[in-house]
């Protein structure tokens, strides 16, 4: 997994992949604390091991936390409906995380010093 994309200037925090059966944390945010990481790492892993495909957990440039999915053309067991119900559940129950993330990035990363909550 590529740590940033040129292209959409997004910058990837984490993932996890249903195929490789792996999650990946990108090392920028190495120094997040450990309950983060580890929370971050168990949204990830359930998500693909419930819905399937690839989740990738991604900044955009305005520094909004984004949920890209992916999956291989072979899985025809993947159902996108399913997986965009999952992803609208899991921002309304880790709201404060997602949130909390975003604002971490906009001031570290971003360099803001006006951020609306």
């Amino acid at each position: 997994m590529a740590d940033k994309d040129t292209k959409t200037g997004r910058k990837v925090l984490c993932g996890a992949n249903s195929y490789t059966e792996k999650f990946y944390l990108n090392e920028e945010f190495s120094h997040l604390p450990d309950q983060v990481k580890q929370e971050l790492k168990i949204m990830c892993v359930l998500f693909v091991e419930e819905v399937g495909g690839v989740l990738t957990l991604e900044f955009d440039e305005e520094g909004h936390l984004q949920f890209t999915i992916s999956k291989d053309d072979s899985d025809y067991l993947f159902d996108e409906i399913e997986s965009e119900l999952k992803i609208r559940e899991i921002q309304r129950e880790r709201q404060q995380l997602l949130r909390g993330l975003e604002v971490y990035y906009q001031m570290y990363f971003l360099k803001k010093t006006e951020i609306r909550l």
